[in-house]
C-alpha cells in the first residue's frame, strides 16, 4: 500500500516513523518548502520529535495535499480537529474515491459538532467502510523513545482493518483492531475533557486519592454516554477468552482504546489536555494557557461541542459539563470542583 500523511505535528511524525520502520514509502503534505528542504538536510521533523532520524528514501513530500492523496492509497488525516476543514478546505469532490481513509484525529470538528467521518461524507461522499481510525493510549513520544506502546484500529471492512493494523505492527507497536468506529471516536474525544479536569484537580492540589475517585467516576461517566449513543458491549469483564491472545477482540470496555486512553490521558505528563487543565486550575485564563502550550489541547473544544451533542442525546454527563462550564462559562476552578466533590462516588 502507498500511504499519504496529511498533517506534519507530533502524532503525525510518529506515525510516519512507524510505517518507515516497517519500510513502508509514504506521501508526507508539509506546509512549507522551508520545511521540506530542512526535513530532507537534517533527516528529522525540524519541528516535533527531533529525535526521530528517517530514512529520507521512504518520503516524498509536497506541499499539496491535492498531489499527495492523488498519489497514495491510503490516506492518515492526522491534523487537530480545529483545522482538519482549513486543511481540506478547495479540495476537489471526488479526491478520496477509491481512496481509505485512517482518521487519527483525536478530537470533533468545532463549529459543526461532527466526526471525522461525518465531515468527509457530507463534503466528500466518503462511505463509512472506506473509513477508518487508529487510537491509542499511544503517545507520540513514547513511540519516539521506542517504549512498547498499543494502537487500536477501527472500521467496518474487518479483513482490510487487519491488513492496515499489521502495516503499523513493530517491535515496540502492539497492534489490534475492532469495528467499533464510533464508540472509539467518542471514547477519544470524552477522554481530553476528563484529562483537562484531572489537570485542574492537580493544579488546584489535590492529590492522588482524589484524582483516582474522579478518573473512576469519568470512566463511567464515559461509559454511559457511549451506552445512550448506541455502543454496545460497553461492559467489563467478558473478555472471551479464546480471543484473548488475538489481535482481534471483541469491544471490551476495559480494552487499551477506551479506558486504557482515558488512563494515560489522564496521568501522563506527555498529556497536553491535562498540562492545559493544570494551568487553569493554577489560575491561568483559557488564553493564556493556549499562548503558553503552543500546541493544541484537544479537549478544550470538544467540551462545548460534546455539551451541546449531549442536550440531544441526555446522558447523564456532570462532570463534563462542570470542566465546560469552568473553560466556556468562567466558572471559578476552585467552585466547579467544589460541585464534583459533592457528586463522586
Amino acid at each position: 500500500m502507498n500511504f499519504g500523511i496529511i498533517g506534519s505535528g507530533s502524532w503525525a511524525t510518529a506515525l510516519a516513523k512507524i510505517l518507515t520502520d516497517n519500510k513502508n514509502k509514504i506521501n508526507w503534505w508539509l506546509r512549507s518548502d522551508s520545511s521540506i528542504n530542512s526535513f530532507k538536510n537534517r533527516r528529522h521533523n525540524p519541528q516535533y520529535l527531533r529525535s526521530v532520524f528517517f530514512n529520507t528514501r521512504y518520503l516524498n513530500f509536497s506541499t499539496s495535499a491535492e498531489e499527495v492523496i492523488r498519489q497514495s492509497d491510503v490516506i492518515l488525516i492526522v491534523v487537530p480537529s480545529a483545522f482538519v476543514a482549513d486543511a481540506l478546505n478547495g479540495l476537489p469532490k471526488n479526491i478520496f474515491d477509491d481512496k481509505k481513509i485512517i482518521s487519527a484525529v483525536k478530537g470533533i470538528l468545532p463549529l459543526r459538532n461532527v466526526l471525522l467521518n461525518e465531515y468527509l461524507k457530507s463534503k466528500f461522499n466518503v462511505e463509512l467502510v472506506n473509513y477508518f481510525t487508529v487510537l491509542g493510549p499511544c503517545h507520540a513520544e513514547e513511540v519516539a523513545a521506542e517504549k512498547l506502546s498499543y494502537l487500536t484500529f477501527s472500521g467496518i471492512d474487518e479483513p482490510f482493518t487487519k491488513k492496515l493494523s499489521l502495516c503499523f505492527k513493530t517491535p515496540y507497536i502492539n497492534t489490534l483492531y475492532n469495528t467499533d468506529i464510533l464508540g472509539v471516536q467518542f471514547a477519544a474525544i470524552l477522554k481530553n475533557i476528563y484529562a483537562i479536569g484531572a489537570g485542574i484537580a492537580h493544579g488546584l492540589e489535590y492529590g492522588d486519592n482524589f484524582l483516582s475517585v474522579f478518573i473512576a467516576n469519568s470512566a463511567d461517566e464515559m461509559a454511559g454516554f457511549l451506552r445512550k449513543v448506541g455502543i454496545e458491549h460497553i461492559e467489563v469483564g467478558s473478555l472471551e477468552h479464546k480471543t484473548i491472545h488475538k489481535q482481534h477482540h471483541s469491544t471490551n470496555y476495559a480494552a487499551s482504546v477506551y479506558l486504557g486512553d482515558l488512563l494515560v490521558t489522564c496521568y501522563s505528563l506527555y498529556s497536553r489536555n491535562r498540562t492545559f487543565g493544570n494551568m487553569i486550575g493554577k489560575g491561568y485564563s483559557v488564553q493564556t494557557a493556549q499562548l503558553e502550550m503552543n500546541m493544541v489541547a484537544e479537549g478544550y473544544n470538544a467540551s462545548k461541542c460534546m455539551y451541546l451533542i449531549n442536550k440531544k442525546v441526555k446522558a447523564g454527563m456532570p462532570l463534563a459539563e462542570i470542566i465546560y462550564k469552568i473553560l466556556w462559562n468562567q466558572l471559578p476552578a476552585d467552585k466547579g470542583f467544589e460541585e464534583i466533590e459533592k457528586i463522586l462516588i
